[in-house]
């Protein structure tokens, strides 16, 4: 039996209920102080609620008049954002996803800003609560701990889409064995973020399951081809062009910002690293987290190689904010369910309670220190779904020895 780090003993049920009714509580202080305090669509600091939904709904809007193309375009699509708004200083956000998410987009147009910002975030919030409580069905905290994640809070103020990527990618894996087809299809589906897809070939083929794989390709293409039908070759043409700028601009120059970035290369262009030594750690660091989720998924249990997939998706790219760690998030709820299966091995509470919080202090800690907290906790939840897959369940320590009872058991 493997004894339990002293910091482990000190991540109980009663401290963790606490810390999530804390962030739970602030996050829907802070929501409705936000809208509250808002002037029509802009928030008391000048920026469009949602912030980042800003791009969305009006590149949606702009396809639905029959400029699709035009989403791409920085300058105008900064016009069509200060016309929404009705203010010609509001920042701008810029639209950088393929042709795809136009689909979303223009559906989300089809209701006023404010309407399609809260129907955006109360859908696939429910989707990614509804995939927690698929993984953790007995738990009686799942949902507390997972609307309490810090992460939420981060998510929901940008407007993102990162809880139906984690929903897409952890519902995808947790599927893959049973459901192939329909996993395949959710795989599939991950087009409109690409840079989280790019190991999902890797893992379908290390399962051997070639019907997810064709059904992630066909849906895949089905999705493009779409796009194209709707909108013609215009949309794609104007995506490709515009991704040197992208790159340029807000991946190697970090106009988004390096301490809301978290990922190596960020991490290293933050310290002062050259472009070129940044995209080669990021090589590395790709190559080592699609390796590890690669054996994982061959040798792993269902939820641990779900936690796998999540955390590397998180390493696969050198674009990755913080609000994108929903999909961390996600893997903390698989490895969760896991150990209250199998027992725990050493420092596993303790790595699950730091990758849960990280996100609540990462930018900060990140812009003072330019110490990258959450790209620490996805290195960290990779490596404890490979140990997890090598070790033998001799190893494990029951759920049930931890002071405090901080991880109850399944019935």
């Amino acid at each position: 039996m493997t004894s339990l780090a002293a910091t482990d003993r000190f991540i109980t049920r009663a401290r963790v209920r606490v810390a999530a009714w804390c962030v739970l509580a602030s996050t829907l202080i802070g929501l409705m102080a936000l809208f509250v305090t808002a002037h029509g669509t802009v928030d008391s600091l000048g920026r469009p609620l949602g912030t980042d939904f800003s791009n969305v709904w009006t590149a949606g809007l702009m396809a639905d008049q029959g400029r699709a193309a035009d989403a791409w375009d920085w300058p105008t699509h900064h016009e069509v954002q200060k016309q929404v708004h009705h203010d010609p200083d509001i920042p701008f956000y810029g639209w950088h996803y393929p042709p795809p998410f136009l689909i979303i987009a223009g559906l989300l147009a089809q209701f006023p800003y404010v309407a399609g910002l809260l129907i955006w975030q109360g859908l696939t919030l429910a989707l990614a609560l509804a995939l927690v409580r698929h993984i953790l069905p007995d738990h009686p905290d799942a949902m507390l701990v997972a609307l309490g994640a810090p992460v939420v809070l981060v998510c929901l103020g940008h407007g993102q889409n990162a809880f139906l990527t984690a929903s897409l990618l952890g519902a995808g894996m947790m599927l893959l064995d049973r459901r192939p087809w329909v996993a395949g299809m959710l795989l599939g589906a991950l087009v409109y973020k690409p840079q989280f897809a790019v190991l999902i070939p890797v893992l379908i083929l290390a399962r051997g399951n070639r019907r997810a794989f064709v059904a992630a390709a066909l849906t895949s293409a089905g999705l493009c081809v779409l796009t194209w039908l709707i909108w013609g070759w215009a949309v794609w043409q104007a995506f490709f062009e515009s991704l040197p700028l992208t790159r340029h601009i807000i991946i190697e120059a970090g106009a988004t910002g390096w301490e809301k970035i978290q990922s190596p290369f960020a991490t290293i262009r933050q310290w002062g690293g050259s472009i070129p030594f940044a995209y080669a750690v990021q090589g590395v660091v790709t190559a080592a987290a699609i390796l590890t989720a690669a054996l994982v998924a061959r040798r792993g249990s269902t939820e641990v190689r779900s936690a796998a997939a999540l955390s590397a998706a998180l390493l696969c790219t050198p674009y990755v904010l913080d609000y994108d760690y929903v999909l961390l998030g996600m893997a903390v709820a698989c490895m969760t369910a896991d150990c209250l299966r199998r027992g725990l091995l050493r420092w596993e509470p303790t790595w699950l309670a730091y990758a849960w919080a990280a996100p609540l202090f990462g930018r900060a800690v990140s812009e003072t220190v330019h110490f990258p907290m959450n790209l620490i906790a996805a290195i960290a939840l990779l490596a404890l779904a490979a140990r997890r897959t090598v070790l033998a369940d001799g190893a494990l320590t029951r759920p049930a020895s931890l002071i405090g009872n901080s991880l109850p058991s399944r019935k």
